[in-house]
C-alpha cells in the first residue's frame, strides 16, 4: 500500500486562509495588497502601524481582521490625557478581602487597536510599546502575561496634524510593518457611494477561524524553509541599506530577523513551503519604510526602496 505523504505546513490551512482573505477583501474594498500585508504581519507575530489620514478605513481593517480570525478586540482612542494605567490596568483596594485586586486594562486583548497613537504623550506610548515588546505587563510587583496571540494595530495621523507627538525611531522599530491605505480607487469608491457604506460594516462578519488555529499557523510560519542563498540575499539587502548614501542608517540585525519572519509569512500565504526572493521583495517596503530615515527631507522612500531592490543582485 502506498504511503500518503503529509501536506506541507504551508498548505494545511490554504482553504481557510483563502476564505479569510476573501472576507477581508469584501470589507476593505480595492486594497488587496495592504490586506495581505496586514495578515502576514499577524501570522509573523508582529505588530502593524497604519499611517494615514482619518476616514480611509484604518479602524474598519482592524475590526475586520479581529472578527475574521475570531479574536477578542478592544479599541483605545489615544489622547493627550491618556495615562499608562488606562492601557495596562491598575490595582485597587478590595476592602472585603483586605487585599489589592488587579483590574486589567484594554491591553489584555488579542487584538488591540491603538487609534491615533501619536496623539498620546511619550510616556503612554512607551507603556504600550513595552507591552508589545515584552508581551507582558508588570504592575504592583507582579508580572502578568498578555494573551497569545497578541496583535497591536496602531494608527498614526500625519505629523503635520495638530496635537501629534511623533514616535521615536527606537519605538517605531517595535512595529513589524507600516502600511498606508490611501484613497480608494474609483471603482471601490463608487461601490461605497452606491451602498452608502453598508458593505463596509464589520458587525455582521463571522469568524473564519479561531485563536487556536491562528497560533498553529504562526508556528507553521516559523517552519517555512529559508535556504542559504536566500539568507545571502537578505544580507546583501541589509548591506545595501547600510551603505546607501541617501539613508542615515541601515537595517539592524533585529530588523533583518524581522524581514525573514515577514517573508516566511508571505510565502505561507502563497502556500509555499520555502521562502523565495520575491517574498522578501513583497514585504520589504512595508518593513523598511519606517526603519530607514532618509538623509534629506522630502525624499520619496517608495522610489528609493524600489531602486535599492532593483540594484541588489539575487544570488
Amino acid at each position: 500500500m502506498r504511503a500518503v505523504t503529509p501536506a506541507p505546513a504551508a498548505c494545511r490551512h490554504a482553504d481557510t486562509l483563502k476564505a479569510a482573505l476573501a472576507q477581508l477583501d469584501g470589507v476593505i474594498l480595492g486594497k488587496p495588497g495592504q490586506t495581505r500585508l496586514a495578515v502576514a504581519c499577524l501570522l509573523a507575530r508582529g505588530h502593524l502601524l497604519i499611517e494615514d489620514q482619518p476616514g480611509v478605513g484604518k479602524t474598519t481593517l482592524a475590526g475586520a481582521l479581529a472578527r475574521t480570525f475570531g479574536l477578542d478586540f478592544r479599541r483605545v482612542q489615544f489622547t493627550a490625557d491618556l495615562l499608562p494605567a488606562d492601557l495596562t490596568g491598575v490595582s485597587v483596594w478590595d476592602a472585603p478581602n483586605s487585599a489589592f485586586s488587579f483590574l486589567p486594562g484594554p491591553v489584555f486583548s488579542e487584538v488591540l487597536l491603538a487609534d491615533e497613537i501619536n496623539r498620546a504623550t511619550p510616556r503612554t506610548q512607551g507603556a504600550l510599546l513595552e507591552a508589545m515588546e515584552e508581551r507582558q505587563v508588570s504592575e504592583g510587583g507582579v508580572t502578568r502575561p498578555l494573551p497569545d496571540p497578541f496583535f497591536v494595530i496602531a494608527t498614526q495621523n500625519p505629523a503635520a496634524f495638530v496635537g501629534t507627538s511623533p514616535l521615536p525611531e527606537a519605538q517605531l522599530d517595535r512595529f513589524l510593518m507600516t502600511i498606508t491605505l490611501g484613497y480608494p480607487d474609483p471603482r471601490a469608491e463608487r461601490t461605497l457611494l452606491e451602498t452608502g457604506g453598508r458593505s463596509l460594516s464589520v458587525r455582521g462578519l463571522g469568524a473564519v477561524l479561531d485563536a487556536a488555529t491562528l497560533v498553529q499557523m504562526q508556528r507553521e510560519v516559523d517552519g517555512i524553509h529559508a535556504a542559504g542563498p536566500l539568507l545571502d540575499y537578505l544580507q546583501l539587502l541589509a548591506h545595501a541599506t547600510r551603505e546607501h548614501p541617501g539613508l542615515s542608517v541601515g537595517l539592524s540585525p533585529r530588523a533583518l530577523l524581522a524581514l525573514l519572519g515577514a517573508a516566511r509569512a508571505w510565502a505561507y500565504l502563497a502556500g509555499r513551503p520555502m521562502v523565495l526572493p520575491e517574498d522578501v521583495q513583497a514585504v520589504f517596503p512595508a518593513l523598511a519604510t519606517h526603519r530607514l530615515p532618509p538623509r534629506a527631507p522630502g525624499v520619496g522612500m517608495s522610489d528609493l526602496l524600489a531602486r535599492l531592490l532593483a540594484d541588489t543582485p539575487i544570488p
